[in-house]
């Protein structure tokens, strides 16, 4: 049976053959890459085994493209909610309990109604039963001290986080350029 091709998107390596992010993983729906592919922007490194058709042409779908010219990371993440999960590490900084995405909210340490601000340094994670407990008030007043304190995460901090959470689709011809911790095959 021939996999629906919206189930085959590629995943999108630099010019290094290292990801172009971990989280979210780079990849690209079949018909981006294919569009890639023709103006000559990537390398097919693997294919899947089903293929795109037309009356005058045929085409295995790229399963891992690398880019043909270097993209320079960002050397500052961006300051977004999922992000901010991610630095995280998906754990409520209250409670310490692991959630998913939509479980989680995010919580001013300080309060914006007494003058704290949306930004790295004063924002973390938090379950909503948490962050309802929490409410309007200080840390100290709450007696609710996040298990970690908050600081703006590198790139590669991000990234680091990012590959202990592999997405729920993985392909084995991506396998090669994600480093999981896997064990590897002796020679």
């Amino acid at each position: 049976m021939v996999p629906p091709l919206d189930s085959s998107p590629a995943l999108v390596l630099n010019a290094d053959f290292r990801p172009l992010s971990y989280f979210p993983l780079s990849l690209w729906s079949w018909q981006e890459a294919v569009k890639a592919v023709f103006l000559d922007r990537v390398n097919i490194v693997a294919n899947y085994e089903h293929a795109v058709r037309s009356p005058s042409f045929e085409m295995r779908l790229p399963s891992v493209i690398s880019l043909k010219d270097y993209v320079a990371s960002s050397r500052r993440p961006a300051f977004t909610r999922f992000n901010v999960f991610l630095r995280d590490r998906f754990t409520c900084q209250y409670c310490g309990d692991r959630f998913p995405t939509q479980e989680l909210t995010f919580d001013h340490v300080m309060p914006r109604s007494k003058g704290g601000k949306t930004t790295w340094d004063n924002v973390v994670a938090a379950c909503a039963k948490c962050n309802l407990v929490k409410g309007d008030r200080t840390p100290h007043a709450a007696s609710m001290i996040p298990l970690v304190r908050p600081l703006q995460p590198t790139t590669y901090q991000l990234q680091e986080n990012g590959r202990s959470f592999p997405p729920n689709f993985l392909h084995e011809s991506w396998r090669d350029f994600l480093y999981w911790d896997t064990e590897l095959d002796p020679w």
